[in-house]
């Protein structure tokens, strides 16, 4: 799930807990969002400041040159329509506020030619251009005529979209209900939704979807529970001076692994002066074993290693990051408006944080009140009390602070002003994110809403299973029909890009362009979702322009700035390769729902059933060629073996036996693979 320390200050340094010793030397980007889009102007601006005297046409070989008729004022007055459009804005805004649906105004009759239109109505049409006969030109207009398209007054239809307001519910059927009384608005749906499938003390499940597409997918088993983010009291059961790191048993079945730079000063015993260039004391001389130390786990154990673990402790809020050992105060690199930034530092100095205690806003305080920012603020205060109470009480190794469980943690990291609708298939699980919902988004009281059906799931109904499966597959089928396959290493992740069908020589450039781009995309994508961590090395279709490898570049870094974890991408090597760094976030789905296969032991491949008879084969012949061998011999092997046995070396075996006089019996056993 989303760490604490993804909401950084941008003058905050990155703490060295990285995927490996490489991610750990990956420097964090600085996730700005993209600019927003400079605002509509009108479309015909400049032309009113122009003087719409009369214009002479020049004249023309054949004696047809005359003047032209004067056109009226309001005909050549295409700003207009912009008039026209703050009108409508106008007018749906206050719908908006009234809870009411949009009246259009009607359009009056047109005015009589050489008066200015009334306020608010509809600027008359404009008659069609007459193809112009000026000389030299062949096009539609003529020289110095307006556009065509600038004249033209704004429908209804192509007014600019009144920006959504963050706090309106967002329906299916096209209308939002607003307020008890019943009255709606024009529905403007929001790109982004939430579904969580829950099994009441077994299994939770989340999905994020975009326009439909699975952008993120999180699962949590009640036997696997996570331990990220839980604080426990432990000691330091040893310590390696050649690693500098101290391995600390708080409780689990690995001790977890506490490096120099993540121990606190105030666990340091005694003074140890630092040797020249040095920015942290010999581990040895500063601790001891057996040393009571409050650790909180940054990273899941995965594999044979064990939890990664800081003695500098945070807890994360819904607008705040609370943190001890770190009075460093700051706002989080993503909130990007210098206005907002200001104000929210000014609202930390007057929350006056105790000594020792940092803060730092979350991007979901945008916008939010000093008392919603206080009242945050209060709470995680009220917590670290209790937990330091329990530390006292408690004897090591013990759990002192555990994080929500995931529908809640969901709630509280993914749940935005751009996700639209909530869909949860527990009623239980529904309400509890109901009362979250009715403090951090109080106009939208019908956002989380039950699936009830029970003839098809909520994956089925909503057309995610597919999406959601294809998570577990090794290959990704690209839209131009490309494949990725991903396979997974001790050392890295490697992603091999597939081109399909390529026809010729001269289409070959193109088609390597669009699959390679297909591809960055939905790698970025698929690293949300399987949540692939450490170094990863892509493998492109070999492109010789220089223009189409920086393009690929480019998209790869603009659809990894959507990713919560940090990463460092390199550029496209001559050999086509692109190497590619990312934080772990957490136990992906992947790890927590597969195993080892018991055939090939995770390598994907074993020796064939010819392969494995000839060797039962070799073992049958040397026990036959004991003088004690028993009769009759009884070998056991696996079921897919023993049928393959009986169906093609019944004679074989048949004919050793006989050449000693011992009956040879092949014996299945379920045990054997």
């Amino acid at each position: 799930m989303t760490d604490s320390h993804d909401d950084r200050p941008t003058d905050q340094t990155d703490s060295p807990q990285a995927e490996t010793a490489s991610a750990q030397s990956a420097t964090a980007p600085d996730f700005q969002a993209e600019a927003q889009a400079d605002s509509e102007s009108g479309a015909g601006t400049d032309a009113q400041d122009k003087p719409t005297a009369a214009k002479r046409s020049r004249g023309r070989r054949g004696g047809r040159g005359r003047r032209r008729k004067d056109k009226p004022a309001e005909d050549i007055a295409p700003d207009d329509a912009t008039q026209q459009e703050a009108e409508l804005d106008a007018v749906y805004d206050a719908a908006l506020t009234e809870a009411a649906p949009p009246v259009m105004p009607a359009a009056p009759a047109a005015p009589a030619e050489g008066s200015a239109p009334a306020e608010g109505a509809e600027p008359p049409q404009e008659p069609k251009a007459k193809r112009s006969r000026s000389r030299g030109r062949r096009s539609g207009k003529s020289k110095g005529q307006p556009d065509a398209a600038a004249q033209e007054p704004a429908s209804a239809e192509s007014q600019p979209a009144t920006p959504a307001d963050p706090d309106l519910e967002y329906c299916e059927d096209g209308a939002e209900e607003l307020a008890p009384g019943g009255k709606t608005a024009e529905c403007k749906k929001k790109r982004k939704k939430m579904f969580i499938g829950v099994l009441p003390g077994e299994l939770v499940e989340v999905v994020l979807t975009e326009d439909g597409a699975v952008q993120e997918y999180y699962v949590e088993m009640l036997h696997q529970a996570k331990s990220k983010g839980n604080i426990y009291k432990g000691y330091i059961h040893n310590i390696d001076s050649a690693l500098q790191a101290a391995f600390i048993n708080y409780g689990a079945e690995r001790n977890g692994f506490l490096q120099i730079d993540e121990v606190h000063p105030e666990y340091y015993q005694g003074s140890y002066p630092l040797k020249k260039g040095a920015r942290f004391p010999l581990m040895q001389k500063v601790l001891r074993s057996g040393q009571e130390v409050l650790v909180q786990v940054v990273k899941e154990p995965t594999g044979k290693k064990g939890a990664f673990v800081t003695s500098y402790l945070s807890l994360p809020g819904r607008y705040f990051v609370y943190t001890l050992g770190r009075d460093q105060q700051g706002v989080s690199r993503k909130i990007e408006d210098e206005k907002e930034r200001e104000r929210l530092k000014g609202v930390i100095d007057q929350i006056c944080p105790p000594e020792g205690v940092g803060l730092i806003v979350r991007t979901a305080g945008i916008g939010r009140a000093k008392t919603e920012l206080m009242r945050d603020y209060k709470y995680l205060h009220r917590l670290w009390g209790d937990i330091r109470k329990k530390v006292q009480t408690e004897k090591a190794p013990a759990l002192v602070y555990k994080e929500m469980e995931l529908s809640v943690r969901a709630a509280r990291d993914y749940l935005t002003a751009d996700v639209s609708e909530v869909w949860v298939d527990d009623p239980d699980t529904a309400e509890q994110i109901r009362e979250y919902v009715a403090l951090a988004f109080p106009k939208s009281p019908n956002m989380v809403k039950v699936h009830a059906e029970s003839e098809r799931t909520l994956w089925e109904r909503f057309g995610l299973t597919k999406q959601v499966e294809q998570i577990y597959s090794r290959e990704v089928t690209l839209p131009s029909g490309g494949r990725l396959v991903f396979d997974h290493t001790e050392a890295l992740t490697s992603v091999d890009i597939n081109s399909g069908k390529i026809g010729g020589e001269q289409s070959f450039a193109k088609m390597a362009l669009k699959t390679n781009t297909e591809a960055a995309q939905e790698i970025a994508r698929q690293l949300r979702l399987r949540d692939i961590g450490g170094q990863i090395v892509i493998d492109y279709i070999e492109m010789k322009d220089g223009k189409h490898l920086r393009e690929v570049e480019k998209t790869m870094r603009q659809a990894l700035k959507s990713d919560r974890a940090r990463t460092d991408v390199s550029g496209i090597s001559p050999f086509g390769l692109m190497e590619l760094v990312r934080q772990r976030l957490g136990s992906s789905a992947i790890s927590v729902s597969t195993e080892p296969c018991p055939c090939c032991g995770g390598t994907g491949i074993r020796r064939n059933l010819e392969w494995q008879a000839l060797q039962a084969m070799k073992t049958i012949h040397r026990l036959l060629r004991r003088p004690n061998c028993p009769n009759p011999l009884q070998v056991p092997v696996g079921q897919e073996l023993a049928i393959y046995m009986l169906n093609n070396k019944r004679e074989l075996l048949t004919e050793m036996g006989a050449r000693v006089d011992i009956r040879v019996e092949i014996m299945v056993d379920a045990k054997l693979p």
